[in-house]
């Protein structure tokens, strides 16, 4: 693809988004929660593991520790218990612990809703947060980048970062603020329907006339 101007990536980039939508218009978080305490936990628990298996661990694990405070004094063998399918299950249970012990004791168990007091919490970073903010508070604060966004962004010609912090820092400027969990969530399904790491199907693919990296 020719050398883009930033006016001219914008102008793609904003119809890659309206093809997307249109493509995927009930596109969400794929966690199953009913507070920003539960999509919290499900959030750190998905860590190096798929949603669907975290949606199978969270409803017996959220009916035995509904809030922060009961898991904040859970039994750490029986909380690795409850999560060891999800991988990492040691580490992830202190990092649950600590996480709700910090929401109790700082914010009176309430999740707070700034970055700034999200990343300060126990096995929060800012992908995390980003994830709370827009999905459990509906407040764009940046855009979640994980493997299928970093993917997407490159194949997309939207970025040549491979950090995550750049390539949200670039998604950030090239999108308006309003769109930025929706374009997570648009690249997201897209990624796991159309355009997976190997063997990507370009004929198949809504955006592929305005894809650097199509093979059509």
């Amino acid at each position: 693809m020719p050398r883009e101007s930033k006016k001219t990536r914008k102008e793609r980039a904003a119809r890659v988004y309206g093809h997307l939508l249109d493509e995927y218009p009930d596109a969400k978080c794929a966690l199953h929660y009913r507070s920003p305490f539960e999509l919290t936990v499900a959030t750190i628990l998905s860590a190096q593991c798929t949603d669907v298996r975290v949606n199978m661990v969270t409803p017996d694990l959220f009916r035995r520790y509904p809030d922060p405070r009961s898991l904040a004094g859970a039994e750490r063998e029986e909380l690795e218990e409850l999560i060891r399918s999800t991988g990492f299950f040691r580490n992830k249970a202190r990092s649950l612990v600590h996480m709700a012990t910090a929401v109790v004791e700082d914010h009176g168990g309430e999740l707070p809703r700034t970055m700034k007091e999200l990343v300060a919490l126990p096995g929060v970073g800012r992908k995390t947060a980003n994830v709370i903010l827009g999905n459990a508070f509906e407040i764009d604060e940046g855009v979640v980048v994980d493997t299928h966004v970093k993917r997407l962004s490159g194949r997309l010609g939207f970025t040549a970062e491979t950090n995550p912090v750049k390539i949200e820092r670039e998604l950030m400027e090239l999108f308006p603020n309003e769109t930025w969990t929706m374009l997570a969530h648009l690249l997201i399904y897209h990624g796991r329907k159309v355009c997976p790491a190997r063997r990507p199907r370009c004929n198949e693919c809504a955006v592929s006339h305005l894809c650097p990296s199509s093979a059509v």
